[in-house]
């Protein structure tokens, strides 16, 4: 997959752009949720999307929600005290430089798994089950959601999306992307 996958460089010959999934900023201002699609690099750094995140400068609520490769998701939320972070499945920090970064933030080992077993490892999260919490996603039913393993990413995230009441901004947004 190229610059995503852990170990390789950019200058692979698969380029970032086919790279699968989407990366977007939800902001919740005034009573109501804007969703605004994020920049193909967010998905591969999450540098990258943590700035691009921080340059909204939003009054309200604000996180970013990642699909990547359509193995995973990731949940972040800047903040002035650091951001707030959560993987859906860490055991993708072995194929990802991005799952590997959020572990690094959180201070978490990559697990040791080999690469060629990974479809026989059960997926965990790792990471802040409560990140959206003071927005009406409790902790327990994150903790449902990232156990939906049988579920894509996507799928997951449509799921937050429902329960936060932002589906409809969610889906105009995603009708939109190259897909």
């Amino acid at each position: 997959m190229g610059a995503q996958r852990a170990g390789e460089n950019s200058s692979s010959t698969s380029p970032v752009e086919d790279l699968e999934g989407f990366g977007v900023a939800v902001v919740h201002e005034d009573g109501a949720w804007k969703v605004k699609a994020l920049g193909q690099t967010s998905l591969t750094s999450l540098s990258a999307a943590e700035q691009e995140l921080k340059g909204l400068r939003s009054p309200g609520a604000f996180f970013g929600l990642l699909d990547v490769d359509d193995e995973f998701f990731v949940i972040l939320r800047p903040s002035p005290s650091g951001t707030r972070l959560l993987v859906s499945d860490a055991t993708m920090a072995v194929d990802y430089d991005i799952a590997a970064d959020v572990l690094e933030a959180l201070n978490i080992d990559v697990p040791d798994i080999d690469p060629d077993e990974l479809d026989d490892i059960e997926p965990w999260a790792e990471g802040d089950l409560s990140v959206l919490s003071d927005l009406g996603l409790p902790e327990p039913m994150m903790a449902v959601i990232t156990a939906e393993t049988d579920l894509y990413p996507d799928e997951q995230l449509g799921m937050i999306a429902e329960r936060l009441g932002f589906t409809s901004e969610l889906s105009a947004v995603l009708d939109k992307l190259p897909r």
